[in-house]
C-alpha cells in the first residue's frame, strides 16, 4: 500500500477538511515567499487535491488570490 493510498484511507469522510488544509498550507507558502512562487504553489495544491480526491471543481478560491501581473 502506497503512502498516497494510506492518506486517502485516513482522510475518507474528511475530504472537505483535507482540502481546506491544502489551501491553508499553500497560502502559508505564498505568504512566506511573498507570492514569488504562486503559480507553482497553486499547481501543487490542485494536483494534491486531485490525488486526495478533495478537488472541489466549480467553486471559486476562498482566498481570493489573483495572479500578479507579468514582469
Amino acid at each position: 500500500m502506497s503512502v498516497m493510498d494510506k492518506l486517502k484511507h485516513m482522510l475518507k469522510g474528511h475530504e472537505e477538511q483535507a482540502g481546506k488544509g491544502v489551501d491553508r498550507a499553500g497560502d502559508f507558502v505564498d505568504e512566506k515567499t511573498q507570492g514569488k512562487h504562486r503559480r507553482h504553489v497553486d499547481t501543487a495544491q490542485d494536483r494534491l487535491k486531485q490525488q486526495l480526491g478533495t478537488d472541489q471543481t466549480g467553486q471559486t478560491d476562498p482566498g481570493g488570490r489573483e495572479e500578479p501581473p507579468p514582469r
